[in-house]
Order: C-alpha cells, then sequence, then structure tokens
C-alpha cells in the first residue's frame, strides 16, 4: 500500500499538526478533510524511496551466508574457492 502525506489548506490542527502521512490502497476515494479535525487538506508530492547502493558482496561475506562460490578454471570448467 502507498504512502500518502496531505496538509491542512489553511491554519493549523493539534491533532493532526497541519501535516500527516497515511497508508492508503490505490482503490479508496480520495481524502477531502482531515480524519481528525475535519478541515480541508491537500495531498502534497512527496519524495520517493529508491534503493541505496551498497558494496558488492565478497568472496568472504558470500561464504559466510552459506554461498558456494566457483572460480572459473577454463571454457566450461568450474573449481570451488
Amino acid at each position: 500500500m502507498p504512502l500518502y502525506e496531505y496538509e491542512l489548506c489553511d491554519g493549523n490542527c493539534a491533532a493532526c499538526g497541519g501535516k500527516f502521512t497515511l497508508k492508503r490502497p490505490l482503490s479508496a476515494p480520495e481524502l477531502s478533510a482531515c480524519p481528525a479535525c475535519r478541515k480541508p487538506i491537500r495531498k502534497i508530492i512527496s519524495e520517493f524511496s529508491t534503493p541505496q547502493h551498497t558494496k558488492p558482496l565478497s568472496i568472504s561475506d558470500a561464504k559466510k551466508a552459506g554461498f558456494t562460490v566457483l572460480k572459473r578454471v577454463s571454457k566450461g570448467e568450474y573449481e570451488r574457492q
């Protein structure tokens, strides 16, 4: 389910703080009022999450994780490392 960020069109609210985030299904109708204070709201276009680059796994990391590491000896031949 995607996260949607909303803010009040004007004013502040002690319950929602003027900004809030909701997890809603795509099929849900669009909100027009704050669920806490019933003031008019608008949807904010927010940042999206992207995968972070991590360092590539080393041979020792792969072995610790339980993978079998093979080294190519010649065409079609491999041996364990």
